[in-house]
């Protein structure tokens, strides 16, 4: 079942939840999203489709509050019309095997969410690792491992997994100029702490030359292959 984009683009900002937190998964009016796709699909849970499990697939579509990024598993991005500075995030996800999403702060520092074969070497491109810097030209690639999380918490494709991070953004000074780096102060991988104190010099992916701001839009990636969202929440800390 597709959601009614009619509603969904309506969109106004959701005033915070009396804790300050800001719900994502909400669809009519009080959608935070800059754009939603009308292929998303709602749903009470989402499972492997087949042995293969490649891709994801709705259970009882239409009577939940999870979000699974099409029929294909690759949509357009999820945007936040809000803009943030240092705040707090909970992510729970589900993807297919072999699957890759993530979540971006400022839309251009990238904690990678990724299903890859236990025992692999854990680099930036690895579940919770810092995503590498890259650039298009010739073809798209690597140009450094990034920033590895401390442990393998990863669990297996078509499980569901919990992501929290504490973000610092960087420090601006009156003339644009940044003065101090990002930081992740805290994240944990269902349970496990993946990173902690962690500065960023310069953000991720082929973003890494972008110039850095105090606030930014928090974005989910949705283009990269079968992922499934729920109870995805954000707020600011002062």
């Amino acid at each position: 079942m597709r959601f009614s984009l009619v509603m969904m683009l309506l969109g106004v900002i959701p005033a915070a939840a009396a804790d300050g937190w800001d719900e994502l998964l909400v669809a009519g009016k009080s959608s935070p999203w800059k754009k939603v796709d009308a292929n998303w699909i709602m749903a009470a849970d989402a499972k492997l489709e087949s042995k293969v499990g490649k891709l994801l697939q709705p259970v009882d579509a239409g009577k939940g509050n999870v979000w699974l990024n099409g029929a294909k598993g690759r949509l357009p991005n999820l945007v936040t019309k809000k803009a943030y500075g240092d705040c707090e995030v909970h992510v729970e996800f589900m993807l297919g095997k072999g699957s890759n999403a993530g979540i971006k702060f400022h839309e251009v520092y990238e904690i990678q969410l990724i299903d890859k074969p236990k025992g692999a070497k854990l680099t930036g491109d690895s579940m919770g690792g810092i995503y590498p810097r890259a650039e298009y030209k010739p073809k798209y690639h690597h140009i450094d491992e990034g920033i590895a999380p401390k442990v393998d918490a990863a669990k297996p494709a078509g499980e569901w997994q919990t992501l929290d991070v504490v973000w610092r953004s960087p420090r601006v000074n009156d003339k644009g100029e940044k003065i101090e780096n990002a930081k992740v102060v805290k994240a944990t991988l269902n349970g496990q702490i993946i990173h902690e104190n962690l500065e960023l010099q310069h953000p991720t992916g082929n973003n890494h030359n972008r110039k850095e701001v105090a606030k930014g839009s928090f974005m989910l990636q949705a283009d990269h292959g079968p992922t499934a969202f729920r109870n995805v929440k954000i707020r600011n800390i002062q």
